[in-house]
């Protein structure tokens, strides 16, 4: 499932899901400004479409719109970082146990693949690439439990928590551990949900610990960050 999917036109989505990406990969920052005209320049597009991808952003709370200052991506405070985390462990929990009752063998395989591209990733030392499956395997579970309802919740809650990774935690750290998303395949693959659960409790408590200290944005254009630099020669 894409973010922003329910969008009204192409353009919207594709804008939706360029900054969207943006912040899972770790490409946009906390406290980025995201200007009105260089938005419209980049997709070339007119202010209307843009004002209203913005404000769909903001509702999924990937972007804070400041009165006349534009927006900018969304910097969450420490009560606001536990809060979302508490709302992720619920959220796994169920879609957990639901992918456990519902996987087939052919799932299976295919989430034996997602773990091989990360460990690929993880010694080639590919932070950008690292960070994109450690986010798209917890997305790949939720996919399982065949309910897009719950999965789209989860999206938010991810693309949300990759902006406090984004916030809080040192350069070089993955978003998760490789072996810790084995052992939950593991669970899974032996239809052991409690077991499951627990791990992924496990895992998402320690990801949160591990989140301590803020990280600087670097200098790079908007339309770097939004991946879309080789689009326009930058």
């Amino acid at each position: 499932m894409e973010a922003g999917a329910e969008l009204g036109g192409d353009a919207d989505a594709r804008i939706y899901q360029s900054i969207f990406d943006g912040v899972l990969n770790h490409r946009l920052m906390p406290g980025t400004k995201l200007p009105e005209p260089e938005l419209c320049q980049l997709f070339g597009v007119g202010r209307a479409v843009v004002r209203r991808v913005l404000e769909k952003l903001a509702h999924d709370g990937i972007v804070d719109l400041r009165p006349n200052k534009g927006a900018v991506i969304a910097e969450p405070t420490p009560a606001e970082t536990s809060q979302i985390f508490e709302a992720r462990r619920a959220m796994e929990r169920v879609l957990v146990e639901l992918a456990v009752a519902r996987v087939t063998p052919a799932d299976l395989r295919e989430l034996r693949q997602q773990l091989a591209a990360e460990h690929e990733a993880m010694h080639r030392f590919d932070q950008p690439s690292w960070a994109r499956l450690a986010s798209g395997f917890h997305l790949r579970i939720a996919a399982l439990a065949r309910n897009p309802v719950l999965q789209r919740y989860l999206t938010e809650l991810v693309s949300r928590c990759s902006l406090i990774v984004g916030l809080y935690e040192p350069p070089g750290h993955a978003p998760c551990e490789h072996d810790e998303h084995a052992a939950i395949v593991d669970c899974i693959e032996r239809r052991d949900a409690a077991g499951a659960v627990q791990r992924m409790e496990s895992h998402l408590r320690e990801l949160e610990q591990r989140i301590e200290t803020s990280r600087m944005q670097g200098e790079k254009s908007l339309a770097q960050m939004l991946g879309l630099a080789g689009e326009h020669g930058g």
